[in-house]
């Protein structure tokens, strides 16, 4: 068996664009698949803010879609995915209905307003920035030695954050992860913004890497323990604490593999995958995130589809890690890196 780590737009015709407003900390990722691709998607989380899910329900008309837009923003970031219609019009990409095309733009945005300023939001302009940024990306690869595309602070997971339960004052900074592999052919990556309400932990060894802080922001103090503490003293767990009303989390995912599926298969695919969420963050799918995974297949290769579940939430988890051990520390919020294997802070260095 080959198994190698590949680049998400390694996959054929996939490309993948970031633009940001860094002070406003928010910002939107396009994943582009102009010439289509089969595609459906599962929401599992209580809170989600989601664009043209229901097309891809397998009962339904439209077979593929051309773009997954991520964003901030919280309900107004879904503006975002106009940008891409938009990008995509003018290259006559999209579903022909006799008269033009309409591209189909699915898309999900998490809730960074607690974060930078609530009134930064993507739109229609940064949407397309991301497009353009995808398509110069795609021309740099041509040459050797083409640099990957950027994660952490950057696109969708500019604003993202993690370990929410006790408020803005006990959360970490968190980001945009991606992670592939390739086994004899079969090619299977994920693209993950992981803005959650839990506490998030290393895939291999289940060590929590992020998460909630202690009252002191020394530690990791356990969001599940903090739980746990608040049924004990009869407080309703989600009791109208700071950062934690509805709708302020999310985990957002795409996985993108070169396999033949049809919708119904993508749709199994993307409910399997969500078991990288589960091994990774703790708890998930609470009635305040809106955690959701889109797949896009591009029809390549015949891949069994149990092995195939198995390697996309491998890489779906392996992804969430990347989004957190990539983040940097960032409105006044500590990240991942300045913390030791047993979740305590770093000392500063001279």
């Amino acid at each position: 068996m080959e198994r190698k780590e590949i680049d998400i737009t390694d996959i054929k015709g996939i490309q993948v664009g970031h633009a940001q407003d860094a002070e406003g900390a928010t910002g939107c990722t396009v994943i582009l698949c102009e010439e289509g691709a089969t595609a459906s998607v599962d929401v599992r989380g209580g809170g989600p803010a989601s664009r043209e899910t229901e097309l891809l329900r397998p009962e339904k008309m439209v077979q593929q879609v051309h773009a997954v837009m991520l964003s901030g923003g919280s309900a107004y970031g879904l503006a975002a995915a106009d940008g891409a219609m938009r990008y995509l019009e003018e290259r006559g990409k999209g579903f022909d209905v006799g008269v033009g095309v309409v591209p189909i733009v699915c898309g999900a945005s998490c809730f960074d307003l607690v974060v930078g300023s609530p009134k930064a939001r993507p739109d229609d302009a940064m949407g397309y920035a991301a497009c353009l940024d995808a398509a110069a990306r795609a021309r740099a690869s041509q040459g050797d030695g083409a640099p990957g595309i950027p994660m952490g602070n950057v696109g969708a997971g500019t604003g993202a954050t993690v370990g929410k339960y006790r408020g803005v004052g006990h959360m970490m900074k968190s980001g945009l992860g991606i992670y592939g592999l390739e086994i004899d052919g079969a090619q299977c990556a994920a693209l993950v913004v992981v803005n959650a309400l839990g506490d998030v932990k290393d895939y291999d060894t289940g060590r929590t890497i992020a998460g909630l802080l202690t009252e002191d922001g020394l530690r990791l103090g356990g969001t599940a323990e903090a739980m746990y503490e608040d049924i004990r003293l009869g407080r309703d767990v989600f009791g109208g604490r700071e950062g934690t009303g509805p709708a302020t989390n999310t985990t957002l995912g795409c996985i993108v593999t070169n396999a033949k599926l049809d919708k119904s298969q993508c749709s199994k695919l993307a409910q399997v995958a969500h078991d990288g969420y589960a091994k990774t963050i703790s708890p998930v799918h609470t009635g305040v995130d809106g955690d959701a995974i889109f797949v896009l297949a591009t029809g390549e290769v015949e891949v069994a589809p149990d092995a195939l579940g198995a390697l996309a939430t491998e890489v779906v988890g392996r992804a969430v890690n990347e989004a957190v051990t990539g983040a940097a520390p960032a409105y006044r919020l500590p990240a991942a890196s300045q913390f030791d294997g047993q979740g305590r802070r770093k000392a500063p260095g001279p």
